[in-house]
């Protein structure tokens, strides 16, 4: 029996792909029809209790600004934000993915999604103003549920639309006390830890993007970020590349983007980055759509990106995805929370202010 049988379901038709995945519903033709059908149940069709269904009872849940674990806590963090936001909607804009039936599944899942502030929310009284913000979601799934989450969403942009100071709103979260021996801080202060600790030996990039493409991204990445071989931006991306990034950036030549890993390194200058997950796809124009879920970790001693520098350990976590053509990027969207990044400074200052 279907589970929406008896059951309001507006999803949309199953896709034309016919790839069942063992251990799920034999409704779904394929983790990308999954993935699209249970979020649009969830969210434009309001059936929050499928969370229950799709959901493991222990799956932890990464944001960087806080930790969740389980079906229960997702369910309640829906119901939170669609009263805030009762007409939210998600576009799928890519979903990129990879797995097998016994390890599991992993999908890269870019949301492009609009909303209106009707009730009051985490940043604020209720405005009535609309706002669209990019979302990607990184799930890891197995017979049928998803085990594991690592979420980012550009909340920054999102309270800008809002008609909020971000700085404000940051400063509001850093006041909420969070237990120093709780989940979410010894989840930060390992991830800071680990990455840390990444070994930053300069790779040989030998890999063809056509044949490759994984590799090819994700060692260019690597040589980049951890070995500061920013010049290697060159050989990355193509000369009129369109770079969509968090906190509304957009960006149409490398040389933006070299400037924006330039101000970004320059923050934390002694950051590492952890190329956690990636993901590919064949795409339409002849090359590879490939997904990079990270995990940067930084000392803030650098310059005021993110405010006066304060000596504060940073985390980060962001996915990327990569369209490539011709061997090179040729559009790219990443999205990490800045407006957490604010709060974990804000949240620094106002300790130190205690201690003194």
């Amino acid at each position: 029996m279907s589970r929406m049988q008896f059951h309001f379901d507006n999803s949309p038709a199953p896709s034309a792909d016919h790839n069942p995945v063992a251990g799920f519903d034999p409704e779904f033709n394929s983790v990308v029809d999954y993935i699209i059908r249970i979020t649009y149940r969830i969210w434009e069709g309001k059936q929050i209790g499928l969370v229950y269904d799709y959901y493991s009872d222990d799956c932890p849940i990464y944001t960087l600004a806080g930790y969740a674990e389980g079906a229960e806590a997702a369910v309640q963090g829906t119901i939170k934000t669609l009263s805030a936001f009762p007409d939210r909607t998600l576009h799928a804009e890519n979903i990129i993915y990879s797995g097998d039936n016994d390890g599991g599944y992993h999908s890269s899942h870019l949301i492009w999604t609009q909303m209106t502030n009707l009730g009051d929310s985490e940043f604020g009284p209720a405005t009535g103003k609309s706002a669209q913000i990019r979302v990607i979601a990184h799930c890891v799934m197995k017979d049928n549920k998803i085990i594991e989450e690592w979420l980012v969403r550009d909340n920054y942009s999102l309270v800008e639309q809002l008609g909020f100071d971000p700085h404000e709103v940051a400063q509001k979260w850093a006041s909420q006390p969070v237990d120093p021996n709780g989940p979410f801080a010894q989840w930060r202060d390992a991830e800071i830890t680990r990455v840390s600790s990444i070994d930053t030996s300069r790779k040989a990039n030998q890999f063809n993007s056509q044949t490759h493409a994984g590799e090819f991204v994700s060692t260019h990445l690597h040589n980049i970020w951890n070995n500061r071989m920013l010049g290697d931006i060159q050989l990355l991306y193509a000369d009129n590349i369109v770079f969509h990034g968090s906190a509304n950036r957009e960006f149409n030549y490398k040389e933006q983007v070299l400037r924006y890993y330039l101000d970004f390194l320059g923050a934390m200058p002694d950051g590492k980055m952890a190329l956690d997950k990636v993901c590919v796809i064949p795409n339409s124009h002849g090359g590879h759509d490939v997904s990079v879920r990270w995990t940067f970790a930084g000392t803030h001693t650098g310059n005021v990106r993110f405010g006066q520098p304060t000596g504060l350990p940073i985390l980060i976590i962001g996915e990327s995805q990569y369209r490539l053509k011709d061997g090179k990027v040729i559009e790219e969207w990443t999205v990490f929370d800045e407006l957490s990044i604010l709060t974990q400074v804000y949240r620094h200052r106002l300790t130190q202010t205690t201690a003194e």
